[in-house]
Protein backbone atom coordinates (compact mmCIF):
# COMPACT_ATOMS: atom_id res chain seq x y z
CA UNK A 1 0.00 0.00 0.00
CA UNK A 2 1.05 3.59 -1.05
CA UNK A 3 1.21 6.01 2.21
CA UNK A 4 0.57 9.73 1.37
CA UNK A 5 3.46 11.87 2.43
CA UNK A 6 3.89 15.93 1.38
CA UNK A 7 4.31 15.12 -2.01
CA UNK A 8 1.32 13.27 -2.68
CA UNK A 9 -1.70 14.90 -4.12
CA UNK A 10 -5.02 14.95 -2.41
CA UNK A 11 -8.40 15.15 -3.95
CA UNK A 12 -11.47 15.51 -2.04
CA UNK A 13 -15.07 13.33 -3.19
CA UNK A 14 -17.78 15.98 -2.02
CA UNK A 15 -21.50 14.05 -1.24
CA UNK A 16 -24.37 14.64 0.94
CA UNK A 17 -25.02 11.80 2.73
CA UNK A 18 -21.43 10.71 2.68
CA UNK A 19 -21.43 7.55 4.93
CA UNK A 20 -22.80 5.42 1.36
CA UNK A 21 -20.04 6.81 -0.39
CA UNK A 22 -17.71 3.94 -1.50
CA UNK A 23 -15.79 5.53 -3.98
CA UNK A 24 -12.55 4.68 -1.99
CA UNK A 25 -12.71 1.06 -2.48
CA UNK A 26 -12.56 1.92 -6.58
CA UNK A 27 -10.36 4.99 -7.05
CA UNK A 28 -7.43 3.23 -4.22
CA UNK A 29 -6.78 -0.11 -6.29
CA UNK A 30 -6.59 2.00 -9.35
CA UNK A 31 -4.44 4.63 -7.91
CA UNK A 32 -2.11 2.15 -6.91
CA UNK A 33 -1.99 0.17 -10.02
CA UNK A 34 -1.66 3.49 -12.48
CA UNK A 35 1.12 4.70 -9.87
CA UNK A 36 -0.36 7.58 -8.63
CA UNK A 37 0.88 9.64 -6.02
CA UNK A 38 -2.46 10.72 -5.21
CA UNK A 39 -4.95 9.99 -2.49
CA UNK A 40 -8.82 10.74 -2.03
CA UNK A 41 -10.74 11.44 0.90
CA UNK A 42 -14.80 11.22 1.28
CA UNK A 43 -15.99 14.64 2.79
CA UNK A 44 -19.47 15.86 4.14
CA UNK A 45 -21.22 19.12 2.72
CA UNK A 46 -24.44 20.15 2.26
CA UNK A 47 -25.65 21.57 -0.58
CA UNK A 48 -26.46 25.22 0.82
CA UNK A 49 -22.67 25.22 2.14
CA UNK A 50 -20.96 23.97 -1.58
CA UNK A 51 -20.48 27.03 -2.24
CA UNK A 52 -18.49 28.36 0.34
CA UNK A 53 -16.82 25.13 1.01
CA UNK A 54 -14.95 25.16 -2.50
CA UNK A 55 -12.99 28.48 -2.04
CA UNK A 56 -11.61 27.07 1.48
CA UNK A 57 -10.49 24.31 -0.17
CA UNK A 58 -8.38 25.93 -2.91
CA UNK A 59 -6.55 26.88 -0.13
CA UNK A 60 -5.29 23.40 0.87
CA UNK A 61 -1.82 23.82 -1.28
CA UNK A 62 -1.93 20.02 -1.79
CA UNK A 63 -5.62 19.72 -2.17
CA UNK A 64 -5.41 19.66 -6.13
CA UNK A 65 -9.48 18.92 -6.75
CA UNK A 66 -12.00 17.59 -6.08
CA UNK A 67 -15.16 15.29 -7.55
CA UNK A 68 -18.81 15.39 -6.90
CA UNK A 69 -21.81 13.11 -6.29
CA UNK A 70 -25.26 13.42 -5.42
CA UNK A 71 -26.38 16.18 -4.90
CA UNK A 72 -23.42 18.65 -6.00
CA UNK A 73 -22.48 17.70 -9.66
CA UNK A 74 -25.49 20.63 -11.69
CA UNK A 75 -24.18 23.49 -8.43
CA UNK A 76 -20.73 22.85 -8.99
CA UNK A 77 -21.33 23.59 -12.76
CA UNK A 78 -22.06 27.00 -11.83
CA UNK A 79 -19.58 27.19 -9.99
CA UNK A 80 -16.82 26.97 -12.66
CA UNK A 81 -14.63 29.66 -14.68
CA UNK A 82 -14.25 26.65 -17.70
CA UNK A 83 -15.95 23.52 -18.56
CA UNK A 84 -14.74 20.20 -21.12
CA UNK A 85 -17.69 19.34 -23.90
CA UNK A 86 -18.84 16.99 -21.77
CA UNK A 87 -19.47 19.00 -18.53
CA UNK A 88 -21.13 21.83 -21.02
CA UNK A 89 -23.81 19.27 -22.53
CA UNK A 90 -24.44 17.73 -19.07
CA UNK A 91 -24.74 21.06 -17.47
CA UNK A 92 -23.10 19.55 -14.42
CA UNK A 93 -19.30 18.21 -13.48
CA UNK A 94 -18.07 15.13 -11.32
CA UNK A 95 -14.74 16.49 -11.90
CA UNK A 96 -13.03 19.85 -10.46
CA UNK A 97 -9.62 20.70 -11.20
CA UNK A 98 -7.75 23.64 -9.02
CA UNK A 99 -5.55 25.42 -11.25
CA UNK A 100 -3.00 27.67 -9.61
CA UNK A 101 -4.54 30.58 -10.41
CA UNK A 102 -6.97 29.79 -8.56
CA UNK A 103 -9.83 28.95 -11.80
CA UNK A 104 -12.03 25.78 -11.38
CA UNK A 105 -12.23 23.72 -14.34
CA UNK A 106 -14.89 21.17 -14.23
CA UNK A 107 -15.70 18.34 -16.56
CA UNK A 108 -18.27 15.06 -16.37
CA UNK A 109 -16.72 11.75 -17.43
CA UNK A 110 -20.06 9.01 -16.91
CA UNK A 111 -19.89 9.41 -20.60
CA UNK A 112 -16.68 8.68 -21.28
CA UNK A 113 -16.01 5.92 -18.90
CA UNK A 114 -18.95 4.07 -20.41
CA UNK A 115 -17.96 4.60 -24.23
CA UNK A 116 -14.38 3.52 -23.01
CA UNK A 117 -15.82 0.29 -21.00
CA UNK A 118 -18.59 -0.84 -23.95
CA UNK A 119 -15.49 -0.95 -25.91
CA UNK A 120 -13.22 -2.62 -23.72
CA UNK A 121 -15.89 -5.07 -23.50
CA UNK A 122 -16.32 -5.51 -27.42
CA UNK A 123 -20.00 -3.50 -27.78
CA UNK A 124 -19.46 -0.37 -30.15
CA UNK A 125 -21.72 2.14 -29.69
CA UNK A 126 -21.05 3.79 -32.96
CA UNK A 127 -24.32 2.53 -35.26
CA UNK A 128 -26.17 0.85 -32.55
CA UNK A 129 -30.16 1.51 -31.75
CA UNK A 130 -29.71 2.16 -27.87
CA UNK A 131 -32.41 1.54 -25.46
CA UNK A 132 -32.12 4.08 -22.14
CA UNK A 133 -33.61 2.97 -19.09
CA UNK A 134 -33.93 6.20 -17.00
CA UNK A 135 -33.09 10.05 -17.40
CA UNK A 136 -30.89 11.06 -14.22
CA UNK A 137 -27.40 13.06 -14.24
CA UNK A 138 -25.66 9.29 -15.71
CA UNK A 139 -28.30 9.01 -17.73
CA UNK A 140 -27.72 12.60 -19.68
CA UNK A 141 -24.21 12.65 -20.20
CA UNK A 142 -24.32 8.87 -21.44
CA UNK A 143 -26.85 9.93 -24.10
CA UNK A 144 -24.50 12.76 -25.09
CA UNK A 145 -21.88 10.33 -25.35
CA UNK A 146 -23.42 7.96 -27.43
CA UNK A 147 -24.57 10.51 -29.72
CA UNK A 148 -21.57 12.09 -30.44
CA UNK A 149 -20.11 8.22 -30.88
CA UNK A 150 -22.08 7.80 -33.74
CA UNK A 151 -25.19 6.04 -31.73
CA UNK A 152 -27.60 5.61 -34.80
CA UNK A 153 -30.90 5.73 -32.31
CA UNK A 154 -31.05 6.70 -28.44
CA UNK A 155 -34.78 5.89 -27.04
CA UNK A 156 -34.90 6.83 -23.11
CA UNK A 157 -37.47 5.46 -20.86
CA UNK A 158 -37.93 6.92 -17.70
CA UNK A 159 -40.36 6.27 -14.82
CA UNK A 160 -41.36 9.86 -14.79
CA UNK A 161 -42.54 9.89 -18.78
CA UNK A 162 -41.93 13.53 -18.84
CA UNK A 163 -38.05 13.54 -17.78
CA UNK A 164 -37.32 11.34 -21.15
CA UNK A 165 -39.06 13.47 -23.24
CA UNK A 166 -37.18 16.20 -22.30
CA UNK A 167 -34.11 14.86 -22.02
CA UNK A 168 -34.73 13.45 -25.57
CA UNK A 169 -35.43 16.97 -27.25
CA UNK A 170 -32.39 18.07 -25.44
CA UNK A 171 -29.73 15.20 -26.84
CA UNK A 172 -31.89 15.74 -30.39
CA UNK A 173 -31.31 19.27 -30.69
CA UNK A 174 -27.79 18.86 -30.36
CA UNK A 175 -27.65 16.11 -32.59
CA UNK A 176 -29.84 16.42 -35.05
CA UNK A 177 -28.27 13.68 -36.91
CA UNK A 178 -29.25 10.94 -34.59
CA UNK A 179 -32.72 10.25 -33.99
CA UNK A 180 -33.69 10.66 -30.04
CA UNK A 181 -36.89 10.03 -28.31
CA UNK A 182 -38.72 9.19 -25.25
CA UNK A 183 -40.05 5.48 -25.40
CA UNK A 184 -41.75 2.76 -23.02
CA UNK A 185 -39.13 0.39 -21.39
CA UNK A 186 -38.96 -2.73 -24.21
CA UNK A 187 -35.90 -3.77 -26.15
CA UNK A 188 -37.74 -4.90 -29.44
CA UNK A 189 -36.44 -3.05 -32.12
CA UNK A 190 -32.82 -2.14 -30.10
CA UNK A 191 -29.48 -3.22 -30.20
CA UNK A 192 -27.99 -1.99 -26.93
CA UNK A 193 -29.73 -2.04 -23.84
CA UNK A 194 -28.25 0.26 -20.64
CA UNK A 195 -29.67 0.49 -17.70
CA UNK A 196 -28.79 3.66 -15.98
CA UNK A 197 -31.53 3.12 -13.33
CA UNK A 198 -31.02 1.71 -9.66
CA UNK A 199 -33.86 -0.85 -10.17
CA UNK A 200 -31.83 -4.17 -9.09
CA UNK A 201 -29.67 -2.70 -6.41
CA UNK A 202 -32.22 -3.91 -3.46
CA UNK A 203 -33.34 -7.42 -3.49
CA UNK A 204 -37.29 -6.83 -3.66
CA UNK A 205 -36.65 -4.56 -6.67
CA UNK A 206 -38.48 -4.55 -9.88
CA UNK A 207 -36.77 -4.94 -12.98
CA UNK A 208 -36.23 -2.30 -15.06
CA UNK A 209 -37.79 -4.06 -17.83
CA UNK A 210 -39.70 -6.86 -19.19
CA UNK A 211 -36.91 -9.49 -19.83
CA UNK A 212 -39.30 -11.34 -22.66
CA UNK A 213 -38.17 -8.55 -24.95
CA UNK A 214 -34.41 -9.27 -24.97
CA UNK A 215 -33.20 -11.06 -27.63
CA UNK A 216 -29.57 -13.40 -27.99
CA UNK A 217 -28.29 -10.51 -30.54
CA UNK A 218 -28.78 -7.60 -28.17
CA UNK A 219 -26.47 -6.34 -25.76
CA UNK A 220 -26.73 -5.26 -22.08
CA UNK A 221 -24.83 -2.81 -20.03
CA UNK A 222 -25.85 -2.35 -16.24
CA UNK A 223 -24.28 0.75 -15.14
CA UNK A 224 -24.83 0.86 -11.57
CA UNK A 225 -24.40 -2.39 -10.66
CA UNK A 226 -21.56 -3.48 -8.70
CA UNK A 227 -22.90 -6.87 -8.82
CA UNK A 228 -24.67 -9.07 -11.04
CA UNK A 229 -28.82 -8.19 -10.69
CA UNK A 230 -32.01 -10.18 -11.66
CA UNK A 231 -31.89 -9.08 -15.16
CA UNK A 232 -28.43 -8.68 -15.67
CA UNK A 233 -29.15 -13.08 -14.71
CA UNK A 234 -32.00 -13.10 -16.94
CA UNK A 235 -29.84 -11.59 -19.92
CA UNK A 236 -27.58 -14.22 -19.51
CA UNK A 237 -30.20 -17.15 -19.69
CA UNK A 238 -31.76 -15.26 -22.69
CA UNK A 239 -28.10 -16.37 -24.31
CA UNK A 240 -27.13 -12.49 -24.82
CA UNK A 241 -23.17 -12.86 -25.90
CA UNK A 242 -22.23 -8.92 -23.76
CA UNK A 243 -24.10 -8.45 -20.67
CA UNK A 244 -21.71 -6.11 -18.39
CA UNK A 245 -21.68 -4.35 -14.98
CA UNK A 246 -21.28 -1.36 -13.98
CA UNK A 247 -17.93 -1.91 -12.62
CA UNK A 248 -15.86 -1.58 -15.61
CA UNK A 249 -17.25 2.06 -16.26
CA UNK A 250 -16.05 2.98 -13.35
CA UNK A 251 -12.63 2.11 -13.70
CA UNK A 252 -12.60 3.43 -17.02
CA UNK A 253 -14.21 6.79 -15.41
CA UNK A 254 -11.49 7.04 -12.79
CA UNK A 255 -8.20 7.05 -15.14
CA UNK A 256 -9.85 9.42 -17.37
CA UNK A 257 -10.47 11.35 -13.97
CA UNK A 258 -7.19 11.03 -13.08
CA UNK A 259 -5.64 12.32 -16.25
CA UNK A 260 -8.20 15.24 -16.31
CA UNK A 261 -6.94 16.30 -12.63
CA UNK A 262 -3.33 15.78 -12.92
CA UNK A 263 -2.22 13.55 -10.59
CA UNK A 264 1.24 12.40 -11.07
CA UNK A 265 3.10 9.45 -10.70
CA UNK A 266 4.86 7.76 -7.86
CA UNK A 267 8.72 8.53 -7.97
CA UNK A 268 10.70 5.44 -8.56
Amino acid sequence: MHYPSGKTHLYAILAHPVAHVRASEFYGPIIQAEKRDAFLVPLHVLPENLAQTIPVLQKIGNLKGVILTIPHKEAMAELCHDMGPAGQLADAVNTVRFEADGRLVGDHFDGVGFVNAARAHGIEPRGSRVLMLGAGGAARAIAFSLADEGAAAITISNRTESRARDLAAIVQAVFEDVEVKAGPADATGHDLIVNCTSLGLKPNDPMPLDPATLTSDMRFFDIIAPRDTEIMEKARDIGLAKVVGGRPMVEHQVVAQLNFLGAPRMET
